[in-house]
């Protein structure tokens, strides 16, 4: 078992704001959650499945929701209830636990991404767990059966589900994953687009052989690569490209960039137009909270399960979709899917066909 500290922590954090392709929920807010732990004493400790035992209980807690920033006719639709900012998640596990009547001995990220890493760290903190090392995604996805667990039949039930406004639920049963989407995500748009979740509550035996293993050790390597770079005045898309096998596909400037919050989502599509050895193309991405595809000169060029890294070159800086402003100067690198979403099944869930484009997809887009 390992201890975090904060350097730790911060690799961590950015490396999922770079495999967040675009989503996986704010660095800024991730950051506050982890100070907010580290100044209430909290220590943050890492385990790999090994160091624990068959039956210890594993959850998964993470946000649910847009990653679009609050209009004023939101914030007004909302005023007047009492907001618990920075305990609802916390509530969501205890909720969970309650439930349960046994105790959770570990916790595991939802998906790789600065905000959702953040606060499986922070619930795993704060209520004295250890997160352990891996992940049902190994990136950041928009939809709950985007999940190994899904690939592999683990039951997503029960769910506790609780609102910034205290405001909770458990899901005893659903359908399928598709229909647990549908109705945590339907919770989430009449919670101000975002809600606690706390999911997928089964044994270290059943988790761990349904999930990625070691992407947080992965995910800490990507942001590490990236900050050395950084600090040593290196380019970072590079560095990050070579750390995970990856390219980089373009730089340029935003064109525009369009988008909306739509039933839950962040939707939009950004223009950029090549610079330097790029130059006289055109490029856009789509995406629903995160990067799915990317054109190039209209033809596509990459989607998902491949992840498309956006960088933001003025504030060098991994960047969240919905902030992307004209005239930024942006990096963007390909890195490759995890294997457990190339596979016909995973193709099925988490490939272009899944979002509604006719293309087959072509592993880094050769």
């Amino acid at each position: 078992m390992k201890v975090l500290n904060r350097e730790d922590i911060m690799d961590i954090l950015y490396g999922g704001a770079i495999l967040g392709t675009g989503g996986g929920g704010s660095l800024t807010k991730g950051i506050e959650f982890i100070d907010l732990a580290i100044s209430k004493g909290k220590t943050f400790k890492l385990a790999s499945f090994d160091e624990l035992e068959a039956e210890d209980i594993v959850v998964c807690p993470y946000s649910c929701g847009a990653i679009s920033p609050l209009s004023e006719e939101e914030r007004k639709k909302y005023e007047g209830l009492p907001v618990y900012e920075d305990t609802y998640h916390i509530k969501a596990l205890e909720n969970m636990e309650a439930y349960l009547g046994k105790p959770v001995k570990a916790v595991i990220s939802t998906e790789i991404g600065a905000g959702n890493t953040a606060k499986a760290l922070f619930c795993a903190a704060m209520a004295d767990k250890v997160l352990v090392d891996g992940d049902p995604a190994g990136r950041s996805v928009p939809c709950l059966q985007h999940s190994t667990f899904y690939l592999h039949d683990v039951p997503i039930t029960p769910m506790s589900v609780v609102n910034k406004f205290g405001e909770s639920l458990i899901v005893k049963d659903v359908v399928n994953d598709y229909r647990a989407e549908a109705i945590v995500r339907a919770f989430a748009v009449a919670s101000q687009n975002t809600t606690a979740v706390c999911d997928h509550a089964n044994t270290a035996e059943v988790i761990g052989k349904s999930v990625i293993r070691g992407a947080i050790s992965y995910t800490q390597q990507i942001g590490h690569a990236y900050r050395s770079a950084l600090a040593a005045g290196h380019d970072y898309a590079e560095a990050v490209a070579k750390a995970g096998e990856g390219f980089v596909a373009l730089r340029g400037k935003v064109r525009r960039n369009d988008w909306g919050t739509e039933e839950g989502y962040t939707v939009g599509t950004m223009t950029i137009d090549g610079s330097g050895e790029f130059a006289g193309n055109e490029y856009k991405i789509w995406y629903q909270n995160e990067n799915i595809i990317l054109w190039k000169n209209g033809e596509y060029y990459i989607t998902v399960p491949d992840l498309i890294c956006v960088f933001n070159d003025d504030a060098k800086e991994p960047q969240l979709n919905p902030f992307a402003q004209e005239g930024e100067s942006v990096s963007v690198i390909i890195l490759p899917a995890p294997a457990e979403w190339t596979t016909e099944k995973g193709l099925e869930v988490f490939g272009p066909r899944s979002f509604g484009y006719d293309v087959d997809w072509k592993p880094m887009g050769k």
